[in-house]
């Protein structure tokens, strides 16, 4: 994963409510631009400053774009078009998915109110893939390691069989690759009798097929709004990062 960061005047309107908005990135790809889903993992309105992380596992422009950024770097933006804001009264949370749900999950466990639990469950290639997030909600963090193996639905189905739930009205939030997303949906209101209403499951991208437009399963008591659409001109600055 690699972090960039972006500054432009153009973003003195720029909207980002909810954890997991996201957001079109613009790259070229040979003769033609292609388009790319990403969500934002932090925004400064005072700074006028858009923070996006790359997962640099993936293959494609947005991937080869990142690797090769500069400070100066230039790229446009469109969106958010809308968010989809969850009211922080839960009693407790339960955030999983793989790498490419990470700026989501990190931003939600930074902006929890205080004492709040949160329990958070990725799998990541390796170690050195695992992130810190500064936050004062309560956050108990597991950390799943696929190594070589491919998928992830079967280990993060199995870590979150064996996982008890608080008591009270909790949020599971689920995000990653379409079948992962499913198979987890499926076995948290399925199997573990979780109210449908209190989980959300987003398909962030598809294996085989790239990032995907996300598709949402809805959630009670949500709140959403729409944007215009509008496209900003960025230009990317130093950045510091540090995984763990």
């Amino acid at each position: 994963m690699t972090r960039v960061s972006f500054g432009s005047p153009e973003l003195h309107d720029f909207l980002s409510d909810a954890p997991d908005d996201h957001v079109k990135l613009f790259f070229a790809d040979g003769p033609r631009t292609v388009m790319r889903d990403f969500t934002p993992r932090s925004f400064d309105a005072a700074r006028r400053t858009l923070v996006v992380d790359f997962a640099l596992h993936e293959q494609g422009p947005a991937s080869s774009w990142a690797r090769e950024a500069r400070v100066g770097a230039r790229l446009e933006v469109a969106g958010p078009r809308g968010s989809l804001v969850i009211p922080d009264d839960f009693d407790w949370y339960l955030l999983v998915g793989d790498e490419s749900a990470l700026p989501a999950i990190g931003r939600r466990v930074e902006e929890l109110r205080p004492g709040v639990p949160v329990t958070t469950i990725v799998a990541v290639h390796a170690t050195e893939d695992e992130q810190r997030f500064e936050t004062r909600a309560q956050w108990s963090p597991l950390w799943l390691h696929r190594g070589r193996a491919e998928g992830d639905a079967r280990l993060l189905v199995d870590a979150v069989a064996r996982l008890t739930f608080p008591p009270g009205d909790g949020l599971v939030w689920i995000a990653g690759e379409s079948g992962l997303a499913r198979a987890l949906r499926d076995h948290i209101v399925k199997e573990r009798q979780h109210p449908a209403a209190w989980t959300k499951a987003a398909a962030y991208w598809k294996r085989g097929g790239g990032r995907r437009a996300r598709a949402h399963r809805g959630l009670k008591g949500a709140g959403s709004h729409r944007a215009p659409a509008s496209v900003y001109s960025l230009e990317s600055q130093p950045c510091d990062f540090a995984m763990a």
